[in-house]
C-alpha cells in the first residue's frame, strides 16, 4: 500500500486522546502520592499503566508520522508525549524505525537461543524485558545520552557475537548519525515537564515510582509478546493479539501489531480493517504466560 493510499489521519482524535490522557496520567500521579489507603494508590498506578500506554500508543503513532497530517504538528505532539514516557522523541524514532527494518532477522530473535548464544546473557536479556525492567533503559539511555553520548556509543559492540545477539550494534548504531542537539533539547524537555508535575502536583518519590513501576510491567509486557514465535520475516514477523475490546481500546489497537508491520503508514483507528484472520491469532495472555518459560532452542530450518 502506498501512503497516498492510507486513510486519512485522525488529527482531532489524537489531539484529544493525547490531552485526555496526559491528564488522567496527571491524576493518577497525583492520586498514588496523595492518597492515604494504600489499595488507592495501589489502584491509580495500575491506571497510570493504561491511560500511559495511550499516551505510548499516540508517540508511536508520531514516530510513523501519522499522528497528524503536518510534520511540524507531527513530531511537537510526539515530542510532548515523550515527556510522559520519559525519552527522547528523535531517539524513540530512530530505534522504531531500527525495530521495523530489522524485525524478526538474527538482531531481534531474543525468543530464540541460537548456537554460540551466551545463555546468560539471552535469558537476562528476556527476563528484563518481562518484568519491566527494560523501561528503564530507555529514560536512562535518552539521560546518558545527553550528557556522555559517546558512552553509549562504546556499548554497542559491533562486528561482536554481544553486539548481534542483543541487538546493540544495530540500535545504538544509530546514534552515529543522530541529531545531538536536538535530543539534548528533548531531553531538557522531559526533564522540565517532570519536574512541573513533581512542583505542582507535589508528587512523592513513592507515588511517582509505584505508577512507573506499573507502567514498565505493562508497557514492557507487550514490548515482545506481540513478536514472540511468530514467522522469521520482517513484514509478517508479529501478532494480531487477541486481547479484552477495552484494552485493546486503550492501547489504540496496538494489539494489531501484525496489521502494523504490514502496513505502518495506516493510523491505528483502521488497523482492524487489515487484520488477516485467516492468520493464527493466539491470545496476548497466552503468548505472556509462554513466554516466562525462557527463550526456545532455535527451530530446524526445513533443508
Amino acid at each position: 500500500m502506498r501512503a497516498d493510499d492510507a486513510p486519512p489521519i485522525p488529527a482531532a482524535l489524537n489531539a484529544v486522546l493525547l490531552v485526555a490522557a496526559m491528564g488522567a496520567g496527571a491524576l493518577c500521579l497525583w492520586t498514588a502520592s496523595h492518597a492515604e489507603a494504600l489499595w488507592v494508590r495501589l489502584v491509580a498506578a495500575v491506571l497510570f499503566s493504561y491511560v500511559n500506554n495511550t499516551v505510548f500508543s499516540l508517540l508511536h503513532e508520531a514516530t510513523h508520522g501519522v499522528l497528524h497530517p503536518s510534520r511540524r504538528i507531527n513530531d511537537g505532539l510526539g515530542r510532548l508525549a515523550a515527556t510522559f514516557f520519559p525519552t527522547s522523541f528523535t531517539l524513540q524514532r530512530a530505534f522504531h524505525l531500527t525495530h521495523h527494518r530489522y524485525n524478526r532477522t538474527a538482531r531481534e530473535q531474543f525468543d530464540y537461543l541460537h548456537p554460540g548464544d551466551h545463555r546468560f546473557l539471552k535469558y537476562a536479556q528476556w527476563y528484563v524485558i518481562l518484568t519491566g525492567v527494560y523501561w528503564l533503559f530507555v529514560p536512562l539511555g535518552a539521560l546518558v545520552f545527553a550528557l556522555a553520548p559517546g558512552l553509549l556509543r562504546r556499548l554497542r559492540g559491533p562486528g561482536t557475537r554481544y553486539g548481534e545477539q542483543t541487538g546493540a550494534d544495530a540500535y545504538l548504531g544509530r546514534l552515529e548519525d543522530a541529531p545531538g542537539m536536538a535530543i539534548r533539547a528533548e531531553v531538557l524537555g522531559l526533564v522540565a515537564v517532570q519536574a512541573g508535575l513533581a512542583y505542582a502536583l507535589e508528587l512523592t518519590l513513592v507515588g511517582w515510582a509505584l505508577c512507573y513501576a506499573a507502567f514498565a510491567v505493562n508497557w514492557s509486557s507487550l514490548q515482545y509478546a506481540d513478536h514472540a514465535w511468530s514467522p522469521l520475516d520482517v513484514r509478517e514477523g508479529a501478532w494480531d493479539l487477541k486481547v479484552a475490546a477495552p484494552v485493546r481500546w486503550v492501547f489504540l489497537n496496538y494489539h494489531y501489531h501484525r496489521a502494523h508491520h504490514r502496513h505502518p503508514q495506516v493510523p491505528w483507528l483502521y488497523l482492524g480493517r487489515y487484520v488477516d484472520e485467516s492468520v493464527p491469532r493466539p491470545s496476548f495472555l497466552g503468548i505472556w504466560l509462554s513466554m516466562w518459560r525462557g527463550p526456545r532452542p532455535f527451530p530446524e530450518q526445513p533443508k
